[in-house]
């Protein structure tokens, strides 16, 4: 899955001394995961590959968190708190240097109406403090927060620095630290976050600290440049990620970490007492590596020793103290050592064992951690049974490197404020940001990204891009001009502009343009239309090009929260291939205009005219009697996935029978999950799944036979070769579809085909047929699918719609009975008209189109809400569509984050909601009166009603009478006779 880097902060511990500050780059950390999930269906990354040399990223999300820069070039923050939120007093220097003290150097106020020192710049604004004579990196300037804190809180930092008369070919960091000191007069350095200082303009150091204990005293500081560099600095903000909470904290923060912390014994005061290894020994420390390494929240940290196994691991039995279907946050500070590894994941495992003995291990959190310093662990973790044992473990690292654990919290999480919808202002709908798009002013606005050459020249599309017509309807036509990019040495290099001020927060953004690879190049080259987002890569769209002909290439994306800067640049092609690029378009979507013509043409495709003719024994006292009509389900399947640990919370099973039809099991009919090890059957999880489906008149997919991503395979078949492997092939195929013949009414095959290949390189091509043959003379009721990803969305060449169509034909030409196409749809910001686009494509082949996996993720539920309604909207107004299953909707049980519905203690959130909207939206009422003819005539969704009529009798001078009809789809009016 497509995961967001994340600053994390690093715990740097030193002896009294300050350090000398090391000039290393920052760290940057994979976002530890949330989800409870056993497993997830990854969706890899799609990036060009190897020879994609420009914003290099193991992330190509959509949305991204960053920061964004003023009309005056100082950088803003959307999450500045109100001054009362900020625990930092005078935090902007308004009141001069009150409460700010500089350490072991001086300090003096540059404002507005002051005269600067000679040589420093008018581009960094005043007010602003200078530090000056500094003799040590450590000297800075520093504020007593003591008072404002309060333990177990997670804090967020952003302080805007610079510096003066430093030399140009020096980079000079600056650096955030905690000072801690405790009863015992030792002092700790708790290091929050640095960054690369300029002296044009202001950069941001950014981090977040918790402390799982309160010291004697905490000081606040800014240090780092090296002696003689004077430091600048015009801000700090500290805030708590809830100050409500934080609040809340502040007044409880005097009880001990038993009444709050279900961790006992939680800072090793108590030495190993309620510690315990998980097949290996646990060691107490006060230091280690000759006093390099000290606790940083007490006086003593514990470790694995011996660790022979990546499972091995430090752990506390939790059992009676953990509570089902509750939120907790996980907190720990942990690092790593020995075996000379210096990174190494270290990940939080809750082992949960049921009363029927069944286990599960839920994952919490992950983090990198290294060797030279304490990191902090994070997550949340929620159990829906109730555990007849439960374990808390860290595990992860290599055999013969250690974990180190220097304190944990394990406590109730707080309660989440609602989230407001975004606010934009003057979105300019369908207003491209591109600057000399037309290129009627040459190449003004345009510069080339690296030493490549741009011109101008004539014989590109006069029209747009079928897919941006489609959003922006009539339009002028282009120019006929384009860019052509000769001199490319690097696949990065290409036509770029900055687009930075005119990008709107919240709106999404569709990418369009005209491309076509210049001279004859030796292979298909890949051409992505990028976005660099204070140097992290976003995926505009991007396409294969194997001819000489223009292609259009789509795409979609959306920024969350202000960036200081942003480039659009053209790249792809290998070194030496010369690159036209025309019409460039990037606008933002009405997405509610399309709604409404999404409506429109739902009513055509999903609707149809109903007669309803009604007789009794007196059929002259029906005229005018009134009719009631109201659909109580429609019949197109919308589906999610469920596992088998969601069963055991009834929360989780009520809204999933209540408004689901279909559904499919998120890993317990994967074969790895049935046959771990070779012979060794597990059905159960998927026998209890089914169950419950059966009993709710839920219909399955199956999901999946086979995968072909390698990642996937458990190692003992990793191993066979190719006579073994082709038996175990032959073996699951007759297993699973005699187990489950005629339960399941879809089976995905072999999962994402066009992304992995392990059993065509092992078997041959004809393999891949040849299990959709024999799956189909086991079980010829199911339908069988190709399942595959990022086939909707514009943003991989590997999975085009053309592609996908290429991939599919190859298949029924070697005889493989390919009855329906699975798209996955985990999608990011997704713009109608470019799903619509994928889906006209793929409807072409005749076969059912299903979304399979559909998911969206955003921070904020409203614009979640708006990426869900786009998809349902835009596939069920498809008539190449016939049913969407959703890959979750429970929080901390789906793979992506952000992207549930309710959240973890069964809150509807807002895209829950307009989930049961659209739901509600689609099920047809109708009310009046029996014509002469003893008709009533309505239009109505295809599914199933009941009809309330009031009919006169001689007892009571009328009654009310209901019976229930189906309308079943197809053209024309269907007419449908009810006896009264």
């Amino acid at each position: 899955m497509r995961r967001f880097l994340n600053l994390c902060f690093k715990n740097r511990v030193f002896n009294k001394t300050p350090p000398h500050l090391e000039t290393s780059s920052i760290d940057i950390m994979e976002k530890p995961p949330t989800s409870n999930a056993h497993e997830e269906d990854t969706l890899h990354p799609q990036g060009l590959g190897a020879n994609m040399e420009a914003q290099p990223s193991t992330s190509n999300a959509d949305t991204i968190s960053l920061l964004s820069e003023s009309p005056n070039n100082e950088p803003m923050d959307s999450r500045y708190p109100p001054a009362s939120n900020n625990i930092i007093l005078n935090h902007d220097f308004s009141g001069g240097l009150h409460l700010w003290h500089p350490n072991s150097c001086e300090a003096f106020l540059v404002s507005q109406e002051t005269t600067r020192p000679k040589g420093l710049t008018d581009k960094l604004s005043a007010p602003f403090a200078i530090i000056t004579k500094r003799k040590q990196q450590w000297q800075g300037l520093e504020q007593d927060i003591t008072d404002r804190i309060s333990p177990f809180s997670v804090y967020n930092v952003c302080a805007l620095v610079g510096i003066s008369n430093g030399t140009p070919e020096n980079q000079e960091h600056v650096l955030a630290t905690l000072k801690l000191e405790f009863e015992d007069n030792s002092v700790r350095y708790l290091f929050i976050g640095r960054t690369c200082a300029s002296t044009e303009h202001w950069e941001k150091v950014e981090g977040t600290f918790s402390l799982s204990a309160m010291p004697r005293r905490v000081v606040f500081y800014v240090e780092g440049p090296s002696p003689g560099v004077d430091l600048l600095v015009k801000s700090v903000v500290i805030s708590c990620n809830s100050f409500s909470q934080c609040e809340s904290d502040k007044q409880t923060c005097a009880l001990s970490d038993g009444e709050e912390n279900i961790i006992q014994n939680p800072r090793f005061d108590d030495g190993l007492n309620n510690w315990s290894g998980r097949g290996c020994k646990i060691a107490l420390h006060d230091s280690m590596s000759d006093g390099n390494i000290l606790p940083v929240s007490g006086k003593f940290f514990g470790s694995t020793e011996n660790r022979t196994d990546y499972w091995n691991a430090i752990q506390q039995d939790i059992t009676g103290r953990v509570k089902r279907k509750l939120v907790y946050d996980f907190i720990a500070t942990v690092r790593i050592f020995g075996n000379n590894i210096s990174t190494a994941n270290v990940k939080a495992t809750l082992y949960i064992q049921t009363a029927d003995l069944r286990e599960q291990y839920i994952g919490v959190a992950s983090v990198q951690a290294t060797d030279k310093d304490w990191v902090q662990l994070k997550g949340k973790f929620l159990v829906n049974g109730s555990p007849s044992r439960a374990v808390i473990f860290l595990e992860g690292p290599p055999p013969g490197t250690d974990i180190l654990l220097d304190n944990l919290i394990v406590k109730r999480a707080a309660k989440v404020p609602p989230a407001s919808p975004p606010v934009v202002e003057n979105a300019a709908f369908g207003v491209n940001v591109i600057a000399n798009s037309n290129l009627t002013d040459g190449t003004n606005g345009w510069f080339p990204l690296g030493n490549c050459n741009l011109s101008v020249g004539n014989g590109s599309p006069h029209i747009l891009p079928p897919m941006a017509k489609d959003s922006l309807g009539a339009h002028e036509p282009l120019s006929g001009c384009y860019i052509l990019v000769t001199n490319r040495t690097q696949t990065w290099m290409g036509p770029a502009q900055m687009i930075t001020e005119k990008l709107k927060l919240y709106l999404t953004y569709q990418v369009s343009a005209w491309i076509r690879v210049a001279n004859h190049a030796s292979k298909p080259q890949n051409i992505n239309i990028a976005l660099g987002v204070d140097g992290q890569w976003v995926n505009g769209g991007q396409i294969e090009s194997s001819d000489d002909k223009w292609h259009e290439v789509g795409g979609s994306f959306r920024i969350e929260k202000q960036p200081t800067k942003v480039m659009v640049y053209v790249q792809g092609p290998e070194a030496g291939v010369d690159l036209m690029v025309a019409g460039l378009q990037i606008f933002p979507v009405d997405r509610h205009a399309r709604f409404r013509q999404l409506k429109k043409e739902t009513d055509l495709i999903r609707k149809r005219d109903v007669i309803l003719k009604f007789s009794s024994s007196d059929s002259a006292t029906l005229v005018g009697t009134s009719v009631k009509i109201r659909q109580t389900q429609n019949t197109f399947p919308f589906g999610t996935c469920i596992n088998r640990s969601n069963i055991d919370n009834e929360d989780i099973v009520d809204f999933f029978t209540k408004n689901f039809n279909w559904s499919v099991f998120e890993n317990e009919l994967k074969w790895y999950w049935t046959e771990p090890q070779k012979g060794n059957l597990n059905y159960k999880d998927a026998d209890d799944l089914l169950n419950l489906c059966a009993n709710h008149n839920i219909q399955l997919r199956g999901h999946c036979i086979f995968w072909e991503a390698e990642s996937s395979v458990q190692s003992w078949i990793r191993n066979l070769n190719k006579d073994n492997l082709t038996s175990a092939v032959e073996n699951r195929l007759a297993g699973l579809l005699a187990r489950y013949n005629g339960k399941f009414k879809h089976y995905d095959v072999n999962n994402e085909m066009l992304h992995g290949s392990f059993y065509q390189d092992r078997l041959g091509k004809d393999i891949r047929a040849h299990m959709f043959k024999t799956a189909s003379q086991l079980d010829p009721t199911a339908t069988l699918f190709v399942n595959d990803y990022n086939i909707e969305d514009g943003c991989d060449a590997r999975s085009s719609p053309e592609k996908y169509i290429e991939h599919i034909l190859d298949l029924r030409a070697q005889g493989g009975p390919v009855g329906g196409i699975g798209v996955q749809g985990h999608i990011n910001s997704p713009v109608g008209p470019v799903v619509r686009s994928a889906l006209d494509k793929l409807g072409v082949l005749g076969l059912p189109i299903w979304f399979t996996e559909l998911d969206v993720a955003s921070d904020n539920e409203f614009v979640r809400a708006d990426d869900l309604e786009v998809m349902l909207r835009e596939s069920f107004a498809h008539p190449a569509v016939e049913g969407v299953v959703l890959w979750g909707f429970w929080e901390l049980f789906m793979s992506r984050d952000n992207a549930y519905l309710v959240n973890a203690e069964g809150d509807l959130n807002e895209a829950g909601k307009r989930y049961v909207a659209l739901k509600q939206e689609w099920l047809s009422r109708a009310r009046g009166r029996i014509d002469e003819q003893g008709k009533f005539e309505f239009r109505g969704f295809y599914g199933v009603y009941e009809v309330e009529v009031e009919v006169a009798n001689d007892v009571s001078k009328e009654k009310m009478v209901k019976a229930s009809f189906v309308v079943d789809k197809g053209e024309g009016p269907i007419v449908i006779s009810i006896n009264l």
